[in-house]
């Protein structure tokens, strides 16, 4: 199935649609690392959002017509422009600092959708565009951190923002949008419960609802009857909750959905390391007295619930690409941002060295892509045929404990290569081996087909094996296994990387061809 190709078929599938819900869907909803995901609905359409790091571009948004079939649509955030280090200047790296948990939501007053976000604890970026797969321009800094924000558009068309971490607040914006009128605080977190964030802000009947996280096994409720600022009740929704990956965590965070039916849904992740945390989905219903509670299966966050609309298809997570046309699609981020004048798309993914390093950690210009779960393999067709000596690059399993398949190109000869035991410390990310080649052939003939199986169902000791093929059928094993680190502690998943760079001087080149998505 042809990402580009496909492109018209499920236009049209998606637009004569419709037909009952029937059946059930299975959670995960989305087996990609998704994570701290806010979700809105416009008309019938529904749009989520999530955090992304170091990643770029970031804040990615996904788009359905039935809360079940996800397809990208386009990132709030097009570049990290929020220093030096995003772009790897000078040394510096931003690996687990950007876009944390953040919220999208839509005004109608002006048909604008909002994106905001507190980056490096410092200030919230609040960014705008008429459509999510449009352009999205910076809208305002407010020298305030947001900490975890919830956007609420209220009735009045108030923009009010509910945000902290223990201390948990409420701003209210000007009318445009880009300064503070006023912020109160309106809960403290009893020692009890721990720390309470990931905020979001509702309001249903009249009532003001702040929906906070305790992380990471447990989701809480605030209520107030006397306006946004409170004061508010709380109530526990779920605590230890049994999820629906074998292996995973519990359900949390996230957000609350009404449906245009008038149905509430709940869309949490689940942490499910090493792939990351995945969006999951459970309907709530509403107490006699206003609160909210997530419907269970046996007393556990079902694996499997009745569909909420009837399915609309949309385009898929999985696939072939081609890289047809001249930009590169929404299902794409790179690792910090690219060098823009370094990679260009014309029927191929074309990336021209654009660090001289022997560490991939600090190669700029490594596009990534989220692995399916709970298996799937990656392959890329790559033209090679304009490396220059020195030169590296393959298909990485990327994380801050890695490995990669690739090309090496040294005194005029090419040899596929196999190099394990990329790692970083937790210390600030920084680079604690380069790895180890454990096993090489030689090749020619400028162009090869680089393959990863990743595991990433939950759990300790699952791994990712490389392959390699010169005709595009047949496939060599080459090297050892990686396994895959399930810490959590860096927070987004593994992923596929592709990746060119220097180890002697620039000006070299390969072209991507393909690049496949395939489960099982």
């Amino acid at each position: 199935d042809d990402w580009n190709g496909a492109n018209q078929q499920w236009q049209l599938a998606r637009v004569d649609g419709g037909g009952n819900p029937g059946g059930t869907f299975a959670n995960p909803v989305v087996w990609q690392d998704f994570a701290d995901v806010d979700i809105i609905r416009v008309g019938d359409v529904y749009y989520m959002s999530a955090s992304t790091m170091h990643y770029s571009p970031g804040a990615p948004v996904l788009r359905s017509w039935d809360l079940v079939n996800w397809e990208f649509a386009g990132h709030s955030v097009p570049r990290l422009d929020f220093g030096s280090k995003y772009d790897m200047a000078n040394g510096s790296h931003g690996y687990v600092d950007g876009i944390w948990a953040s919220t999208l939501n839509h005004r109608p007053s002006n048909r604008t959708f909002y994106w905001a976000g507190c980056v490096d604890f410092a200030q919230t970026h609040v960014y705008t565009a008429s459509a999510v797969d449009g352009a999205w321009s910076r809208h305002a800094t407010i020298p305030n951190c947001y900490y975890d924000a919830g956007i609420l558009i209220d009735d009045d068309d108030t923009m009010y923002v509910a945000y902290g971490n223990g201390t948990i607040s409420v701003a209210q914006l000007s009318a445009d949008g880009r300064t503070q009128v006023r912020a109160q605080q309106v809960y403290q977190t009893p020692s009890n419960i721990g720390t309470l964030e990931g905020a979001r802000f509702y309001k249903r009947n009249g009532a003001y609802y702040i929906w906070l996280t305790r992380p990471a096994n447990g989701q809480y409720v605030l209520k107030s009857t006397n306006g946004p600022f409170g004061p508010y009740e709380q109530r526990q929704v779920l605590l230890n909750m049994p999820g629906p990956i074998p292996g995973g965590g519990v359900p949390h965070q996230g957000g609350l959905v009404q449906t245009q039916t008038g149905a509430w849904y709940y869309m949490a992740f689940t942490d499910a390391y090493p792939g990351g945390r995945m969006p999951t989905l459970a309907p709530i219903t509403w107490t006699s007295d206003g609160w909210p509670q997530v419907q269970t299966v046996n007393g556990n966050w079902g694996v499997n619930y009745p569909h909420p609309l009837p399915l609309r298809p949309v385009r898929p997570l999985t696939g072939t690409d081609t890289f047809a046309g001249t930009t590169l699609g929404p299902q794409y981020e790179w690792n910090h941002n690219p060098d823009d004048s370094r990679w260009s798309v014309d029927n191929g993914l074309r990336l021209q060295t654009a660090s001289v390093t022997n560490d991939l950690y600090r190669a700029r210009n490594t596009v990534t892509h989220r692995i399916q779960g709970p298996t799937s393999t990656g392959t890329i067709e790559l033209d090679y045929s304009t490396m220059r000596d020195g030169d590296r690059a393959g298909l990485a399993m990327l994380r801050d404990t890695s490995a990669w398949i690739g090309i090496r190109r040294d005194n005029g000869a090419t040899r596929v290569v196999m190099t394990n035991g990329l790692t970083m410390g937790t210390d600030n990310w920084n680079t604690t081996s380069t790895g180890t080649e454990i096993a090489s052939a030689p090749v020619s003939g400028g162009r090869i087909w680089l393959r990863a199986n990743a595991d990433i169902r939950p759990g300790s000791g699952r791994q990712a094996r490389f392959s390699y093929s010169t005709d595009g059928v047949t496939f060599t094993p080459l090297g050892n296994a990686l396994t895959l680190n399930n810490a959590w502690q860096f927070f987004m998943g593994y992923r596929f990387g592709i990746f060119n760079h220097a180890t002697q001087a620039l000006g070299g080149a390969v072209t991507v061809r393909r690049f496949t998505i395939a489960t099982p």
